[in-house]
């Protein structure tokens, strides 16, 4: 179990607890951890100053809209770095990727703080998905993106990978939302001397109207929907929808063991009603 809290803004107190005890109430469990992120920098402080005498990283003094005004698109991405992959913004124009000292400089004496990049060059990266197939991925799509962001905090894209290699993860089941990141995380890993994991990138849960459910929707929350059904019909309900059951089948997570095959889990998103209760699935786990 690891709770990826990198980012204290965002955290929302008691979210953490609450979480582990709805996993607990489902019966899903874990053999280690939890393991915090946020406990984790003197791992992610050695990745960088590895990757920092490899030549693989530099200091990026620019702004959210110095970026977002060279590159044409919104102020969501830029020097300050996003904890989160689903936030980048536009491509980074390789500004402060050849900065000369004096212009460095005169950047910090004007209190300008820097964020630490990645020096990604064009990579193409070929790689066996358990559930898209071959997938050809462009590594420097973003440009080169942010593993420490100018506040002192450490993006997503660092840590998660530091973490897999260093708990010895051999494969990662995830959403598809997360697919454009995977060849950015192979070339780290590789930067890193790390055997990438296998990955299998699981289609997502929409609405009705075909919008991704997750914590912005005013999903239920498993709590209220313990308060209604038992463990075993929610479990049931939301292994249905990856066709390990029948619909109307009640089980606990331990029951899915043995049935669990990638070969059987849908190749597309599978879509909602929100409308009923034994269609409605919790924000937490989306």
């Amino acid at each position: 179990m690891r709770v990826e809290d990198l980012d204290p803004p965002r955290i929302v107190p008691g979210a953490e607890t609450r979480i582990l005890d709805d996993l607990r109430a489902l019966g899903i469990d874990w053999d280690e951890g939890p393991y915090r992120q946020s406990e984790r920098t003197t791992l992610y402080d050695n990745a960088l100053a590895r990757l920092e005498r490899d030549g693989r990283v530099f200091r990026c003094y620019c702004s959210r809209a110095e970026i977002a005004r060279v590159s044409g698109g919104g102020a969501g991405g830029g020097g300050g770095g996003f904890a989160h992959p689903d936030e980048d913004g536009p491509r980074y124009p390789g500004t402060c990727r050849e900065l000369t000292r004096d212009r460095e400089s005169a950047l910090k004496r004007a209190g300008r703080r820097a964020a630490v990049r990645f020096r990604q060059d064009p990579e193409t990266v070929v790689f066996d998905d358990g559930l898209q197939g071959r997938v050809v991925g462009d590594a420097g799509a973003v440009g080169d993106f942010v593993l420490k962001r100018a506040d002192g905090l450490y993006a997503y894209q660092l840590a998660v990978v530091v973490d897999d290699g260093a708990m010895a993860i051999d494969e990662v089941v995830r959403g598809a939302d997360l697919l454009g990141s995977t060849a950015r995380q192979i070339a780290l890993h590789r930067a890193l001397g790390q055997e990438p994991p296998r990955f299998a990138h699981v289609p997502l849960l929409l609405d009705d109207k075909g919008a991704r459910l997750g914590k912005r929707h005013a999903s239920r929350s498993v709590r209220a929907l313990l308060a209604d059904h038992s463990p075993t019909e929610i479990v049931g309900r939301l292994a249905a929808t990856l066709g390990l059951c029948a619909p109307d089948e009640a089980l606990a997570p331990a029951a899915l063991v043995e049935r669990f095959d990638l070969a059987r889990l849908p190749r597309a998103p599978t879509r909602l009603d929100l409308r009923t209760l034994a269609e409605v699935t919790s924000s937490e786990i989306a």
